[in-house]
């Protein structure tokens, strides 16, 4: 664990962002009744502003916008209605090391984020022989309308066994860094802190040598239970920021943006691994996610996961525009240059994405 670090604590809404709105440039000749539906799709929040040679389509001026480079294919499958663009689309092989995966899973009574969260990279991982364990429950506390996990009443206390038996598959898998999180539990006393430092103490017991990243609830803002999960000492500690400020009523009422900086700057002054992660394509601007980069850097968290949102029902928030290929590593590129150490960005990435691949570039680029 590192020293440890202070860090000031709030929102950014008195700093000036250096960075402009999105836009997409496209080279090429482009007939006009392309363009006329180009026009359609930017007033309806589809695509951004566009600029179409020495043509520019959108609000203000072109020198207000960041532009990234969009192929004519790309654009057309931004504009469509009726399919997903092509790069939200999951390959997900059925191998082998995906059915033992689920084997193991089942027979160890254990629930996973991957299925319950309807991961889009589940089979890529599965395949893998990793997996993000969820304790203490398949049932939320919670109501987030971008989230596939249920919301109920939890089925009583965390089984106290389970600690074990996520640590006995995690050997049975032969991980050397494994991914725990839970569903939100408000109904306990310490919002599962207790089963999370189990969980921890288990994993180590059993897995010599093993690192272990936790994703975990805000905890209903307690610092006591935050420094039940922090003194288990988790290699990296992971709270979603989710979304910018702006949408937050929206997208998870009951959480706070200001708890999740708490959190984070909690976390990072103990000298854990802090990290975080955002999802895009809810209606957020290019500047408003600057500002969620620059808090969560000025808070000391080091690792930004980003990822295009994919509604997981009718009934969820739809998603407001797709982004394109190209927007992503300009994000990463972005908070990089705000200071945080790993920006893992890309239309598939999730909050535990190859999570130890990340947290060894995140270690690599302090």
């Amino acid at each position: 664990m590192s020293a440890k670090r202070t860090h000031p604590v709030g929102p950014s809404a008195t700093l000036q962002s250096v960075f402009s709105a999105r836009g997409f440039r496209i080279e090429g000749p482009v007939d006009a009744a392309t363009i006329a539906g180009l026009c359609d799709a930017q007033r309806d929040g589809r695509i951004p502003a566009l600029l179409i040679d020495d043509r520019f389509i959108g609000d203000g001026a072109p020198e207000d916008y960041d532009f990234v480079e969009v192929t004519p294919d790309e654009l057309r499958q931004l504009v469509a209605t009726t399919r997903l663009p092509r790069w939200v689309i999951a390959k997900n092989p059925i191998s082998g090391g995906f059915v033992q995966t689920k084997a193991l899973m089942r027979s160890k009574g254990l629930a996973t984020v991957c299925e319950e969260a309807a991961c889009p990279n589940i089979g890529r991982c599965w395949s893998r022989k990793t997996a993000t364990f969820m304790i203490a429950g398949s049932n939320c506390t919670r109501g987030c309308r971008f989230c596939n996990i249920a919301t109920a009443r939890p089925l009583g206390p965390p089984d106290p066994d389970e600690p074990a038996r996520v640590a006995e598959a995690a050997a049975q898998m032969g991980l050397r860094f494994v991914v725990v999180t839970a569903v939100a539990r408000d109904d306990l006393p310490d919002g599962g802190a207790a089963h999370f430092a189990a969980t921890i103490n288990a994993l180590r017991e059993r897995n010599p040598g093993i690192k272990v990243e936790v994703l975990i609830p805000d905890l209903r803002g307690s610092r006591d239970a935050l420094d039940i999960v922090v003194d288990a000492a988790p290699d990296v500690l992971n709270h979603n920021t989710e979304t910018v400020p702006r949408l937050y009523r929206l997208v998870r009422p009951g959480a706070r943006y200001a708890r999740t900086l708490e959190l984070l700057a909690h976390s990072a002054a103990s000298g854990i691994r802090t990290k975080t992660g955002i999802m895009v394509g809810l209606g957020e601007r290019l500047d408003e996610i600057a500002d969620v980069f620059r808090d969560v850097a000025s808070v000391g968290c080091e690792l930004v996961t980003v990822g295009q949102y994919l509604t997981p029902s009718p009934a969820h928030l739809p998603v407001h525009r797709f982004y394109a290929p190209a927007e992503y590593p300009a994000l990463a590129k972005m908070g990089r240059s705000i200071g945080l150490a790993h920006v893992e960005a890309g239309p598939l990435v999730r909050s535990s994405f190859e999570a130890d691949r990340v947290a060894e570039l995140g270690a690599v680029s302090v």
